[in-house]
């Protein structure tokens, strides 16, 4: 029986700085990925949202799992600054998280130098 193409979560399983971002996607660990993603402790990951998806705390589950791992989190909003829903920010200020959102490409460059002092930062990234 023939096989058909498996689709899987993109995942790049483990931290790397973005080398670039713009034109719908990321540059990172000499790989490309087209649409957003999230940087966590565990990796990297495809992470389904768009400039104009509301941002829900539901979006933000996979890095609520791994918040003992993570004290800040940059929320890279796309081409604007768009607050962070309450109930995600009351989430991770129980969890000793705090969240910062700015346009991606403040985000990303943040997220460069914290991981390159090894802090423990977490990226969640809207593609522009």
């Amino acid at each position: 029986m023939a096989r058909g193409i498996e689709i899987r979560e993109a995942h790049f399983p483990g931290r790397a700085p973005i080398e670039a971002y713009g034109n719908g996607g990321f540059r990172f660990a000499d790989m490309s990925h087209r649409g957003s993603i999230l940087c966590l402790p565990s990796g990297i990951y495809g992470w389904d949202v768009t400039g104009d998806t509301p941002l829900e705390a539901s979006l933000f589950d996979k890095v609520l799992r791994e918040t003992g791992e993570i004290e800040f989190l940059l929320v890279g909003t796309g081409l604007s600054i768009r607050p962070l829903p309450g109930d995600l920010r009351t989430a991770l200020r129980a969890a000793h998280v705090s969240s910062d959102p700015m346009s991606t490409g403040a985000a990303v460059r943040t997220y460069n130098v914290m991981l390159a002092e090894s802090r423990a930062v977490a990226a969640a990234l809207v593609a522009v």
